[in-house]
């Protein structure tokens, strides 16, 4: 790995490059909701999946992608921000985030979250919010420090590796409403 890390938007043109970041990642992680091999979207329907969140007005996809040796561009962790559909929950999304293996520890998850940050400001959206498996602690200290709070748990949402696992649901309230 060598070469800096950019943040930017996704492109619709990208579903194929994209959905290869979500299968790896799932692949590493045992805390994202898809195991290994377990995500069945096809290229297509993640092209679809992009547009419509993208087009949506409230909602966003950011990618980390590094530059490598030859100069070229891998999308290596992403943070997806899904807005509410009706005119009640329109100003609240909903976080995923997942950033490879290789590449965690390094800021990318605070650049996601400051890139998130400044895009909820000029989107209107004044609640974020998030659930993650009890146990991920490094994910845990992330949001923490991002400004996220506990607001709850839903008890034994999860089976991982043969026992019931609690999601925490955390959430922020961006600066811009205070």
């Amino acid at each position: 790995m060598t070469g800096d890390v950019a943040i930017r938007t996704l492109r619709v043109d990208e579903a194929e490059p994209f959905l290869a970041l979500r299968k790896a990642a799932d692949a590493q992680s045992r805390y994202l909701l898809y195991g290994a091999g377990e995500r069945r979207t096809t290229v297509e329907e993640q092209a679809r999946a992009i547009a419509e969140l993208l087009g949506s007005g409230n909602s966003t996809i950011l990618v980390a992608e590094a530059e490598g040796r030859d100069g070229a561009g891998s999308l290596v962790g992403y943070l997806i921000a899904k807005g509410g559909g009706a005119e009640r929950n329109r100003h609240a999304a909903e976080i995923v985030v997942a950033i490879l293996d290789a590449y965690t520890g390094k800021g990318i998850g605070a650049r996601l979250f400051g890139e998130l940050d400044e895009w909820a400001r000029g989107a209107g959206v004044t609640r974020l919010g998030l659930g993650l498996m009890d146990g991920n602690v490094r994910a845990r200290a992330l949001y923490e420090k991002m400004g996220f709070r506990e607001e709850g748990r839903r008890k034994a949402a999860f089976l991982l590796e043969g026992g019931f696992v609690d999601e925490i649901l955390m959430y922020k309230l961006p600066s811009s409403i205070l």
